[in-house]
């Protein structure tokens, strides 16, 4: 099956219906006997490949991420550690309660709005990661999108204007690449159904090649408009060998939408089981 089918998920209901059995290999830990890290000229890890993340628990919420976590235990996969829900303000968490209530059909995924930082890392999807002396390029294949991420010191610029994946610039902490992403529009989900945010939103991602084949990547999220603390997800990247970035197409013409918006119109609860 061409892998843009599975992203027939741009009704983020169909597969939170499919998350229930999924796996999800998210901060477990390094394979026994697993090759080193590889490094450039500089000394530096390398982290270029093309990757794709271990899970998709991060697309979707707290709810179904905790699905997936049991289901792996009660089939004896290594589960991760539960995941920590977002810290809303009780106004945004109001608001937050309502996209769930309508079971995800505002999800900018759907309507094939670009995916933006952190969800667009751990969709199911591979992307390249191109690191040269002094910046990193990452491509992706969903939406082609692509971000270029300076690591020669220098700051965001003074005259941002404010975009789905924002601005990055990066730095080396020891053997991990510190991304500072700042800059973004207000239109993007976060990690989950609802999981909205203004364009005071501020991450930090960390990536940390922990063998040949695995990154593990870190993200915090501050919002101080809607969030009481910073958030911070865990997830792995796997190292793909052999894979390529193909075309990608995303069918605006979602008639799922349609359908369940006036299914909510007409009295149906979907929060009934």
């Amino acid at each position: 099956m061409n892998r843009h089918a599975l992203l027939s998920l741009a009704s983020a209901l169909a597969v939170a219906a499919a998350l229930s059995a999924s796996p999800i290999a998210q901060s477990a830990p390094p394979a026994a006997g697993a090759k080193p890290v590889p490094r450039a000229a500089d000394g530096k890890p390398d982290l270029s490949g093309i990757w794709i993340a271990g899970g998709i628990g991060l697309l979707f919420g707290e709810a179904e991420a905790d699905r997936i976590r049991k289901a792996d235990i009660a089939a004896g996969r290594p589960a991760p550690p539960p995941r920590e829900p977002p810290p809303y303000k009780p106004e945004a968490e109001a608001k937050r309660q309502q996209y769930l209530t309508r079971r995800g059909i505002d999800d900018p995924m759907a309507r094939c709005l670009l995916t933006g930082v952190p969800r667009i890392t751990v969709r199911p999807l591979p992307f390249e990661i191109v690191q040269l002396r002094d910046r990193v390029i990452i491509l992706y294949e969903i939406h082609h999108a692509f971000r270029i991420i300076p690591t020669d010191g220098r700051p965001h610029p003074e005259d941002l204007e404010p975009s789905y994946l924002g601005d990055s610039v990066a730095r080396w902490d020891g053997d991990t690449l510190v991304v500072d992403v700042t800059g973004f529009n207000d239109k993007t989900w976060l990690a989950g159904t609802g999981t909205f945010h203004s364009d005071a939103m501020h991450i930090v991602e960390r990536y940390t090649r922990i063998n040949q084949d695995r990154i593990d990547y870190e993200v915090t999220m501050e919002d101080p408009n809607v969030l009481t603390k910073p958030w911070v997800l865990r997830s792995s990247l796997m190292l793909r060998e052999g894979t390529r970035l193909q075309e990608y197409v995303c069918a605006e013409n979602n008639l799922d939408l349609d359908r369940y918006e006036k299914l909510i119109e007409n009295g149906v609860d979907f929060t009934r089981k």
